[in-house]
C-alpha cells in the first residue's frame, strides 16, 4: 500500500525515536550509563528510520516469506550501515564506530553480531510494528498529519544544520591538530582532538559521548597508505619481471635439454642401425661361403 509523503516522514521519525530509545537502553544495560546516541541533538537515530523505510518500501512484498524477509533485511541494513560509515568517514575524516575487534567484520564497519538483529527487527517491523503505526497515521485527519509533519520537519532540519556544524568541528579540529603535530600517530591525534573538543562546548561533549570509539583519520596516514601501495606495486612489477626472466631461462634450458635428448636419440638410433647393417652384411657373407 502506498502512503503520502507526510505519513512516510512521520513513520521515519517514529522509528528513529524508537531506535534512539533502543540504543540508550542497550547502553544502560551493557555499560550502566546514559549516552545520548546518534549524530543529531534530538532524541532520534536517523539510520533506524532510513532502514525501516527501506524495509517497508522494498521488502513488504516478502511478508509471506519470513525466511527470505529475514535474510534480505540483514543485507539491506548491512549495506546501509556500511555506506553510512564510509560516507561519514570520507566527509568528516573520522571513523565513528569500529567493529574490528568483533568476529566476522568487514573493514570494521559492520559485523555479524550487529547485523543479525536487523533481520529480527525487519520481521518485527513487517508483522507487528508497521500495521499498527500506519493504521494510526492513516486514521488521523490528513490536515493534522500534514501540520505535524511540517513542524517536525522544520525542527529536524534545524537540528541537522546545527549538528552538521558540530560534526564539522571534528574535521576542522582534526586537520588543525594533524598539521600542528605531524609526528603524532592516529591514536595520539585522536586523543588530542577529543580532549580539545570536550572543553569546547556541551554539544561537542554530547557527540563524543555518543561515539566513544571515534578515531581521527590522519592525512599522513593516508599519505603513508598511498606510499605503501606504490611500493607494493613496484615490488609486484619487480617480482613479475624476475619471474619472466626465470621463466625464459627455464624454457631456454628445457629446449636445450629437449634438443640434446633428441640428438642423443638420433645418434644412438644411427649407431644401432649401422651395427644391425654390419651384422646383416656379415651374415650374408657367411651364408654365401
Amino acid at each position: 500500500m502506498q502512503y503520502t509523503i507526510p505519513v512516510y516522514f512521520l513513520y521515519f521519525i517514529i522509528i528513529a525515536v524508537c531506535g534512539w530509545f533502543m540504543e540508550i537502553t542497550l547502553q544502560l544495560i551493557t555499560k550502566h550509563k546514559f549516552a545520548d546516541r546518534g549524530f543529531l541533538i534530538g532524541p532520534y537515530c536517523p539510520i533506524y528510520g532510513c532502514g525501516a523505510l527501506l524495509i517497508t518500501i522494498f521488502l513488504t512484498r516478502f511478508e509471506n516469506y519470513p525466511v527470505a524477509l529475514f535474510c534480505v533485511a540483514i543485507v539491506v541494513c548491512a549495506v546501509l550501515e556500511y555506506a553510512t560509515s564510509y560516507i561519514m568517514e570520507k566527509v568528516f575524516h573520522a571513523r565513528w564506530w569500529d567493529y574490528s575487534e568483533n568476529k566476522f567484520n568487514i573493514n570494521g564497519r559492520i559485523c555479524l553480531e550487529t547485523i543479525i538483529p536487523f533481520g529480527l527487527l525487519g520481521l518485527l517491523l513487517i508483522y507487528v510494528v508497521n500495521p499498527y503505526i500506519f493504521k494510526m497515521l492513516t486514521e488521523a485527519p490528513e490536515n493534522i498529519i500534514n501540520i505535524i509533519a511540517i513542524i517536525i520537519a522544520t525542527i529536524f532540519a534545524l537540528d541537522f544544520i546545527v549538528s552538521f556544524k558540530v560534526i564539522l568541528n571534528v574535521r576542522l579540529t582534526s586537520k588543525k591538530i594533524d598539521e600542528e603535530n605531524p609526528k603524532d600517530n592516529t591514536e595520539e591525534m585522536s586523543e588530542k582532538v577529543i580532549a580539545f573538543l570536550r572543553n569546547k562546548s556541551f554539544l561537542n561533549r554530547r557527540l563524543l559521548d555518543a561515539f566513544p570509539k571515534i578515531t581521527m583519520i590522519s592525512k599522513k596516514i593516508k599519505e603513508k597508505t598511498a606510499e605503501v601501495k606504490v611500493k607494493a606495486n613496484e615490488m609486484k612489477e619487480d617480482i613479475s619481471k624476475k619471474a619472466n626472466v626465470v621463466r625464459k631461462d627455464i624454457n631456454k634450458k628445457a629446449t636445450k635439454m629437449k634438443n640434446d635428448v633428441k640428438n642423443g636419440i638420433n645418434k644412438t638410433s644411427k649407431v644401432v642401425k649401422e651395427n644391425i647393417s654390419k651384422v646383416k652384411t656379415k651374415n650374408n657373407k657367411t651364408n654365401n661361403q
